[in-house]
């Protein structure tokens, strides 16, 4: 095979680069590693050439070499084997350097070593991460594929598995931190918003799941639905035109919309592949008719995604142009003012027309238009197999996967089925998750949505048990009381000895007549002003319930829920805090990984200290481990929204943060740390509550010098709304 080689190298390279060439196929052989590898870089190198520069050639065969002494021998063929994918993607040559050091960095890092001398086992993430190279590339720059890197390698070295997962994009966190690095609107950070979107203007309440256009399976990855859901590209970038990608999402979601709404399944199994794009076209024009009938404004979007097709660019002599006529024909019923001059475009623009003034319309009418345009505009070139695609992608329409139903041997069984009552399933009163990043102190970054918090209602027991309990400390709640009353806003507050007022001070007024009588100065300052003193304060208590709740106290034997210390407690401050007239919420949580971090709405903002939260209250449990950081990113997310001058997040707690997925003692510390500071940016106030004999160890890395321990747990009713008072004095 050289000869040939060589004569294509030839018409590439430089007298230097040729010889280069040369010496790297003379490299390659000195390995030992067979033959197939130098086949595959002679193969190669003329791709490598023709995108980047002939001087990238030698060095490509000294990476290879460099790979087969390590003991990654596996990897040499696939990494010569991407080379010529990676340089179409990359152009650049310093570009395609950076990727070879990158790849180097792969191998030293990653391969295992047992005895900690050198490595004796190969990197069980190199292969996958040389086979998602190419399309990583086409969606992150090459800093980005660096960083993606680095964090796979810290997070998950100490696991060959891990490390293979994430390098193949199977893990959850590697397709997360690769949507991080990318640019564009994310779906991720629209979710919400398009939730709102669907439901408000289609009342359609469907889950919106992402997937990637780079990862995808399918040939034409577009949107689509079906029985779980709406799947939308987890990613759309800006458009020059000034559309945005929220914009490209709301088109998406509308058009899905409006098919799941009046679009009817019509059976496939007569209909050629040629009729069937045809009734696709005229559906999908029927659809956004109906749409923009509906909501005008969506008549910008749709024409400033649409292709603009240029008349007669496709010749029909060398390509199949059938994609190209209807693009034009879709493109003319959506835009009046178009310019295509084509007699059958016209007609069967106008008979689309005065089908949709009658109104009523079904999928059926269409169809039999799409069966006769194509009847009519059909070509012998139509069966060619090369297709004019430029200027046909209409990206923002589904795969019309539901238009169609094709006849199965068993339908006729389930024609005459009568319909059954769907099964009755018992109400889920648990919300969609919501997801937060976890600071991961080892590499001084967060890990992107790494948290998942499911908040629920608590349940509820008999709430007569809170009162028994207020009835228990009635003498400690009348010293509250008297508290209280000295802190108690007073709508107005005197301020005398002022110039300009609001009324006249008569003692200072009278005295400084009596001055000016006898010949002194008097006092000016004759009037009363006054200031309003209100309390502007909104506070959430954030009850730790993990497992450690129901552990033996001190030489008790009994357990804080037991002792009925915590539900005092906080049923003392929720009192104390009512009688204030503070706006307040009380919630719990425990977590069972990261996956499930449960959080319980005890009390919300906007209820009184009526029954209901009194019986949710006394129905509080324990279990489970303490994540600490995620619940109060959660307890935030509600806290900031209330319009109050102070917010306070008070957290209740008997144990240092932990769970069980996490082996490093220190990582939930420095997270919750993290946390306190992200409130603070937020403008909340995080103080905590420690019931732990031992928080001295660990309570101050979290929350600084925010934070009491109290270690006589019986003295905790008595103190805990004393020392509310105080920090909201």
């Amino acid at each position: 095979m050289l000869a040939d080689c060589l004569d294509e190298a030839e018409e590439l390279l430089s007298e230097k680069s040729l010889a280069e060439f040369v010496e790297g196929i003379e490299l390659l052989c000195m390995m030992g590693r067979g033959a197939e590898p130098v086949l595959v870089y002679m193969e190669e190198a003329a791709e490598i050439a023709r995108h980047t520069s002939g001087k990238m050639v030698y060095p490509a065969a000294k990476t290879a070499y460099q790979i087969s002494r390590s003991p990654n021998a596996a990897a040499i063929v696939p990494f010569l084997q991407s080379l010529a994918e990676i340089s179409r993607r990359l152009e650049e040559p310093k570009l395609l350097q950076g990727y070879l050091d990158i790849v180097l960095e792969m191998v030293e890092r990653t391969s295992i070593s047992i005895h900690g001398s050198h490595a004796t086992m190969a990197s069980p993430g190199l292969i996958p991460f040389l086979e998602k190279a190419p399309v990583l590339l086409g969606e992150l720059t090459i800093g980005g594929l660096k960083r993606w890197m680095d964090y796979g390698i810290a997070q998950h070295s100490h696991h060959p598995d891990h490390l293979a997962e994430f390098f193949s994009l199977e893990s959850a966190d590697s397709r997360a931190v690769m949507q991080r690095e990318r640019h564009g609107t994310l779906l991720v950070d629209m979710e919400r918003r398009l939730d709102l979107f669907e439901l408000a203007l289609w009342k359609i309440d469907a889950s919106i799941y992402p997937y990637s256009r780079m990862l995808d399976d399918r040939s034409d990855p577009r949107p689509y639905y079906d029985d779980k859901g709406i799947f939308l590209p987890d990613v759309y970038d800006d458009l020059d035109n000034g559309i945005s990608g929220m914009d490209q999402y709301r088109a998406a979601l509308a058009h899905m919309a409006g098919h799941r709404r009046w679009t009817a399944p019509v059976f496939a199994d007569n209909r050629s592949p040629m009729q069937r794009i045809a009734i696709e076209t005229f559906e999908d024009s029927r659809i956004e008719y109906l749409l923009m009938q509906e909501y005008p404004g969506l008549r910008r979007i749709f024409q400033a995604l649409h292709p603009v097709p240029v008349e007669d660019e496709c010749d029909g002599k060398h390509e199949s142009c059938i994609r190209h006529r209807l693009t034009m024909l879709s493109r003319a019923i959506l835009d009046p003012d178009h310019d295509y001059r084509n007699p059958d475009l016209l007609e069967f623009v106008q008979r689309f027309f005065e089908i949709m003034e009658k109104g009523d319309t079904t999928t059926m009418d269409v169809e039999l238009l799409g069966i006769q345009y194509m009847a009519r505009t059909r070509t012998q070139a139509d069966a060619l197999p090369n297709v004019w695609f430029k200027d046909t992608e209409i990206s923002y329409r589904d795969d019309n996967r539901n238009l169609w139903q094709f006849y199965e041997l068993d339908d006729d069984e389930d024609f005459h089925v009568e319909p059954t009552e769907l099964e009755e399933t018992e109400p889920d009163d648990t919300l969609p998750p919501r997801h937060y990043p976890e600071w991961d102190y080892t590499t001084q970054t967060y890990r992107p949505d790494w948290a998942s918090v499911y908040e629920t209602l608590h349940p509820s027991e008999d709430a007569a048990y809170i009162d028994g309990l207020l009835r228990k400390h009635d003498r400690l709640a009348k010293q509250i009381k008297r508290m209280l009353d000295l802190l108690k806003p007073q709508n107005y507050q005197r301020i005398r000895y002022q110039e300009e007022g609001t009324e006249l001070d008569l003692d200072i007024a009278i005295r400084s007549l009596i001055d000016y009588k006898t010949g002194h100065n008097p006092d000016p300052r004759i009037n009363i002003s006054h200031k309003h003193n209100d309390r502007n304060i909104a506070v959430t208590i954030l009850l730790d319930l993990s497992e450690s709740l129901a552990q033996p106290v001190g030489n008790t034997g009994q357990t804080l829920l037991e002792l009925e210390l915590e539900q005092e407690a906080v049923s003392l401050l929720a009192w104390a805090i009512e009688q204030l007239g503070d706006s307040f919420s009380i919630a719990g949580f425990h977590s069972n990984t990261r996956h499930e971090v449960r959080y319980y709405h005890i009390k919300g903002f906007s209820e009184g200290w009526n029954m209901d939260v009194k019986g949710r209250l006394a129905a509080m449990g324990a279990g489970y481990s303490t994540r600490m950081g995620a619940a109060m990113r959660h307890a935030a997310h509600y806290l900031e929204h209330q319009k109050s001058d102070k917010k306070l997040l008070l957290v209740i707690t008997d144990g240092e943060p932990a769970d069980i997925d996490v082996r490093d003692e220190k990582h939930l510390i420095e997270d919750s740390r993290m946390a306190v500071r992200e409130l603070d940016q937020l403008g909340i106030y995080s103080y905590c509550i420690n019931l732990d004999p031992k928080a001295d160890e660990y309570v101050a890395d979290i929350f600084g010098n925010q934070y009491s321990i109290i270690d006589k747990l019986e003295s905790l009713p008595e103190k805990l709304p004393k020392l509310f008072l105080a920090l909201t004095k």
